[in-house]
């Protein structure tokens, strides 16, 4: 089991910055893949960013060269700096972990953080 507790959400204006971050209840170096996701209203949750224990990275292309995702091991804790902020990255976000046993992905949800970009 891991709880995942966000902060870091709030009200900016476009072409601000907000850093999210998510706190694990445990040592997130048995956590496989940390990531946010994002979901706004009426439209379906959507990958933000992910990073690998080892480091890999991966982001969608709607906020690649704004948005940085990091990890810090000995905090438990994985970040989200979003720079530039647009209208569009109006929406609720959500840490998600995932676990992988051979063949089995444990998944685990923050309660998640409301981001508001203003124009």
């Amino acid at each position: 089991q891991v709880q995942l507790v966000e902060s870091g959400g709030g009200l900016v204006q476009a072409g601000g910055s907000l850093r999210l971050s998510c706190a694990a209840s445990r040592s997130i170096f048995s956590i496989n893949i940390m990531g946010w996701y994002r979901q706004a209203p009426g439209k379906p949750r959507e990958l933000v960013a992910t990073i690998t224990s080892g480091g890999s990275i991966n982001s969608a292309d709607s906020v690649k060269g704004r948005f940085t995702i990091s990890r810090d091991n000995a905090k438990n804790t994985n970040y989200l700096q979003m720079n530039s902020l647009k209208p569009e990255d109006t929406a609720v976000y959500y840490c998600n972990a995932k676990i992988i046993r051979v063949t089995t992905v444990y998944d685990y949800w923050g309660q998640g953080t409301q981001v508001t970009v203003s124009s």
